[in-house]
């Protein structure tokens, strides 16, 4: 069986990943979803936050404590994807599969900021709503902080899943920072650590935050080894398409495990 850890993505938690924790230790795997630095539970305020390390650190720390001959298959979802590329870089030997669920996917040819930055020009052209992006940067520059709002979540991001579920995420988002200037370095990955990490990229379809269009353009850019795709899939596929979420992750288990 094999262990998966769990990444959420921006402003989310531990705990948007309840109903596919549940799943897969139902066949029998081992599961660990992680709060990310001042989200979910997780203690620490944004403000504390001088780095993306800052943010990636409850990850860094359980690689850190994995023993060596142990291998994870890390799912990052949304902006999870920049951190799990993180964890690859710095633990390349401890992941036997990495899982970019709907999530920006980087490369060792260019900063990642720069496929943040891709997905800041798409989203600006399409109505925000109450979609805060915040510029303590200035207006000419890249948003620092973000945060979603009952209306944006409701039409752009949750579209497709239970009320119920909306309705959660309401009561437990907080606050989300972009770390681009920390994005922007050069030598954050590199093709001997990152590359040798066998990638996989999960699309959803019906995804109106980041749209099949990009998640294909993230493909194109940093070809994984293997793409998946699930229909009828919102933003959070592990609220709208639990079953076929973990029916995908069963088939990473079954083939690089």
């Amino acid at each position: 069986m094999a262990h998966f850890v769990l990444i959420h993505g921006m402003c989310h938690g531990a705990w948007c990943w309840y109903k596919v924790v549940s799943l897969l230790k139902l066949s029998g795997h081992h599961v660990t979803p992680l709060d990310l630095g001042a989200s979910g539970i997780n203690p620490k305020q944004l403000g504390e936050l001088v780095s993306v390390l800052d943010y990636a650190q409850p990850l860094m720390e359980f690689m850190a404590s994995l023993p060596q001959h142990e291998k994870v298959i890390l799912v990052g979802h949304s902006y999870g994807g920049v951190i799990i590329s993180l964890a690859m870089e710095s633990f390349p030997t401890k992941v036997s599969a990495a899982v970019y669920l709907t999530a920006f996917m980087p490369n060792h040819h260019s900063p990642i900021a720069t496929r943040v930055a891709e997905y800041f020009k798409r989203v600006m052209e399409e109505p925000i709503m109450d979609f805060e992006l915040l510029f303590e940067d200035g207006s000419e520059n890249p948003p620092t902080h973000a945060m979603f709002g009952p209306k944006y979540m409701a039409a752009m991001v949750y579209q497709l899943s239970p009320k119920e579920d909306i309705e959660l995420a309401i009561t437990l988002l907080r606050q989300g920072k972009w770390f681009m200037k920390d994005l922007s370095k050069e030598s954050l990955l590199t093709k001997e650590n990152f590359e040798s990490v066998n990638r996989v990229y999960i699309v959803c379809k019906d995804d109106l935050l980041i749209k099949e269009s990009l998640q294909k353009w993230y493909i194109e850019n940093s070809p994984p080894a293997d793409v998946k795709f699930i229909d009828g899939a919102d933003h959070m596929p592990m609220f709208s398409q639990p079953h076929q979420l973990c029916k995908c992750l069963q088939q990473v288990a079954d083939k690089y495990n």
